[in-house]
């Protein structure tokens, strides 16, 4: 318990030193009474009746107990007056000394204790006499009479308690022995009272000896009121003790403050060398053993009692005493006997059904102190308290702890990384750098919705295990978003930062199977930013490293570090929102044709649609920008909507060959999860009267090859509607051709980046080589973005690629002009009914 120094803790064989001087006076003293007072006659009848009446008055004991030393003065001065009035002083030496040995022996003290209290009695009562010498003794039962039996119990009063006081100062110090006196009044004031009744009585029975049997009713009237008394104060001093230790319990707070308060005050009040807590482990609270102990300071993590003991009360649920005042099994005893244990009571400890643990006091103070049933209720109204307390605590530490965690993988939450931030960025470490890393799981959404939740919270705590077990032992780990985890740490740099992310990132790719035998591969895109070159606030830090890796996830599996860049584009993006808008309701955007030919006899087969916006404020928006921003604020239908309606409403009047211009328009991958999509496309080919078969879709491979069978519904009902479906920008992603043979599309668009690297990089020419002989072979028509030179049109034409679209032929362009375009570029001689018109030769 928390306080002062320790005091020094003697031996109590030291005790002698004070029993020694006491018996020397109480000797010296007596020979003087021997020889002063002569030879005056002993009335043996009075003696008698005297000495019983100091011995059941030392039946009443005031026991004041110094940390674990119980030491007693005894309440013997109203027989004392009556003794030293009738009787030689010598005579009451004897007596009062032979009294308080037989009452020493009755309650079996210590040889130590039974020999001070001997000296100590009989050095007061032969001080006492030699005052009465002094004042020159009594007679009649005058007032001076009165002065002098008042002035020798208090002489013997005296005597007692600084002997008492000596010998406390002597084992525990003098700030004890000081604490003894600076009490004493009270017990002075009583024994002054004792004195006086002790006068009073001494009057009535001068008065006449019939006045005994009124004594003796008055006597016993005193000593039952006295014990209903002592007994309301005991109760009252019990009730006032639990109410504090209740509301100091309720006041703790956290298990640690709950647990000092608790025993510190609960050995006190059980009056207890030992108070034990034992809270077995439970969940993530580990085992808890506390013990508080007289005379020293803080708690113990050790207690007197055994495990087996312990185990015993919880598992039974049951209250265990064992003592002198309890019937106990002989083994029991015997067991704790050898650990020093005299006696013990033990409650368990309940939370609703269930037994959270045992608390147990260990040891009444003082030799002759023991545990009594009357205790029993008493600790267990204790226990049930501290239960409540214990629990309370634990709920509410439970609660800040959930507060600042994930629930599913147990990580610190967003508020909790984001708290120890704040705290990082105030430590400019010279030459370091606070890093956070930014790992969004990959096609999440697709587990989720082709698996079902469990199946994504899976793989969520198991990305949750391997960041864990990956990342150095400084960083912290935690989920700040339904797929997103981020690691902070001190790092020499923003390179050392970004080698760190992708050597993660490379660490925890790895399949996942499941139960059923399914493998998922586990892939993330990695934001990185860092303190203070991105951010000198957790907010801003936070917000940059998301857009870091909201940037890292355009490219599958790449590792992003943040960039002004980003930001500004993110900013431009936002105030995107309601300019898109207002375009689409103004007719602010346009669509753009560029055509496709083919490549062995340069003729015109379709064009595909592109929407452009050129807006008063922002000036030309890129396209994958306001996609982007409709796809995020629910604008992506309109938007397709509008290019679907214009593409098909020029379809329809193209006045050149007698037939509707095959478009091709592009949708996001977003869009093939709306079940009434095709509906949609149906009714528009409807409303324009466009056959199908001159519409075709296109869908970028990542939005058709996401490693499920979501897209595959809605391309067949759109196949069954005679549109013809392509697959876009086919090579950037990580599927196969083989992966096509599954899915109902006619064509496939070789990405720009490898056409155009075909002149100049003989890996770029397999590449594409080898996607127009496979797809050729699986029935389907192979188109190559990003045509801008001769060279690369020869090596189209010699690996039979059919149709192509890039710069050579033209660019993106309005309706108009498209229309100017095919009449300058057409070789009129070509022009029939039956053939699509030829393009002149491309110069």
């Amino acid at each position: 318990m928390p306080g002062g120094p320790p005091s020094a803790r003697r031996s109590t064989e030291q005790v002698w030193l004070m029993t020694a001087p006491l018996a020397l006076i109480a000797v010296t003293c007596s020979v003087f009474l021997a020889l002063a007072s002569g030879q005056r006659p002993v009335n043996l009848a009075v003696a008698a009746a005297l000495f019983v009446a100091m011995v059941a008055a030392s039946t009443q004991v005031l026991q004041v107990v110094v940390r674990r030393q119980a030491l007693e003065v005894i309440a013997t001065e109203i027989p004392l007056v009556l003794a030293f009035f009738y009787l030689p002083p010598l005579t009451v030496v004897a007596l009062f000394v032979l009294a308080a040995l037989v009452g020493q022996l009755r309650r079996r003290l210590s040889a130590v204790k039974v020999w001070f209290n001997v000296a100590r009695t009989g050095a007061a009562a032969s001080l006492g006499g030699v005052v009465l010498i002094g004042l020159g003794g009594v007679d009649e039962a005058d007032p001076w009479t009165w002065v002098v039996l008042f002035a020798v119990v208090t002489v013997n009063s005296l005597v007692s308690l600084m002997a008492i006081s000596g010998v406390v100062s002597l084992l525990h110090g003098w700030q004890a022995g000081w604490e003894m006196i600076r009490k004493s009044p009270v017990p002075l004031m009583v024994n002054s009272i004792n004195v006086v009744i002790g006068l009073i009585l001494l009057l009535a029975l001068e008065s006449t000896w019939w006045s005994l049997l009124l004594i003796a009713v008055l006597a016993v009237a005193v000593v039952v009121v006295y014990r209903s008394y002592a007994q309301f104060l005991r109760q009252h001093r019990t009730l006032g003790s639990m109410y504090e230790l209740t509301r100091a319990m309720t006041e703790g707070g956290q298990e640690g403050v709950v647990a000092d308060v608790l025993l510190g005050r609960i050995r006190v009040l059980m009056q207890a060398e030992y108070a034990t807590l034992w809270l077995p482990p439970q969940g993530r609270h580990p085992e808890v053993l506390l013990s508080a102990r007289v005379d020293q300071r803080g708690l113990l993590d050790v207690a007197p009692t055994s495990v087996e003991f312990r185990e015993r009360v919880r598992e039974s649920g049951e209250t265990l005493s064992v003592g002198r005042a309890f019937a106990d099994a002989p083994d029991v005893r015997q067991g704790l006997a050898k650990h020093g244990v005299k006696d013990v009571i033990a409650v368990p400890l309940r939370s609703g059904q269930a037994v959270i643990g045992t608390l147990e006091v260990v040891n009444r103070l003082s030799d002759v102190g023991h545990f009594t049933p009357g205790d029993v209720p008493v600790f267990e109204t204790v226990a049930a308290h501290a239960a409540v307390a214990l629990e309370n605590s634990r709920l509410v530490d439970r609660l800040r702890h959930d507060a600042y965690h994930d629930t599913l993988t147990k990580l610190p939450n967003r508020r909790r990384m984001t708290a120890a931030l704040e705290e990082a960025v105030k430590i400019r470490a010279p030459g370091e750098v606070v890093a956070l890393l930014l790992f969004d799981v990959d096609r999440l959404r697709e587990v989720n919705e082709s698996l079902g939740h469990a199946a994504g919270d899976k793989v969520l705590f198991e990305v949750a295990n391997r960041l864990r077990s990956r990342a150095p032992s400084s960083a912290l780990v935690g989920r700040v978003g339904g797929d997103e985890f981020l690691v902070t740490l001190r790092l020499e740099s923003a390179q050392a930062a970004l080698e760190m992310a992708a050597r993660m990132r490379e660490q925890i790719r790895a399949e996942m199977v499941f139960d059923d035998g399914l493998t998922v591969d586990v892939d993330t895109a990695v934001g990185v930013a860092t303190h203070p070159d991105h951010g000198t606030t957790p907010a801003a830090l936070l917000q940059r490293v998301d857009l870091a890796a909201t940037a890292a996830k355009a490219i599958p599996g790449s590792v992003q570090l943040f960039n002004a860049a980003l930001e500004s584009r993110s900013l431009r993006r936002l105030g995107l929102a309601g300019d898109l808008r207002r375009a689409l309701d103004d007719g602010g955007l346009e669509v753009y044709f560029q055509p496709k030919v083919t490549l062995r006899d340069r003729r015109l087969v379709g064009v595909e649609c592109l929407a452009r916006w050129e807006d008063p404020t922002h000036g030309t928006v890129a396209p994958e920008d306001f996609v982007a921003v409709a796809e995020h604020t629910g604008q992506l239908g309109r938007l397709t909507e509008f290019v679907l309606r214009e593409g098909l409403r020029r379809s329809r009047d193209w006045a050149h060959g007698g037939q509707p211009l095959a478009v091709a328009v592009n949708i996001s991958a977003r869009t093939l999860t709306d079940q009434h999509f095709p509906a949609q496309v149906r009714q528009l080919l409807d409303e324009y009267d466009v056959p199908p078969q001159w519409l075709t879709l296109e869908i970028k491979e990542s939005g058709v090859l996401d490693g499920t069978d979501r897209p595959i519904s809605t391309l067949r009902r759109l196949r069954d509607l005679g549109v013809r479906l392509s697959v876009d920008d086919f090579g950037t992603g990580d599927s196969s051709l083989a992966h096509l043979r599954r899915l109902p599309v006619h064509e496939v668009k070789v990405d720009r980046s490898f056409v155009q690297g075909m002149a100049t990089d003989p890996g770029d020419l397999a590449i594409v080589n080898a996607v127009v002989t496979l797809s050729q072979q699986f029935g389907l028509t192979v188109v190559a973005e990003g045509v801008e030179s001769e060279l690369t049109l020869e090596l189209l034409q010699d690996i039979g690629c059919e149709i192509g679209q890039g710069f050579l032929f033209s660019r993106p362009l309005p309706y108009e002009r498209l229309e100017a375009w095919f009449g300058a570029q057409v070789d009129p001689e070509t022009i029939s009914e039956t053939e699509l018109p030829r393009l002149r030769a491309v110069p």
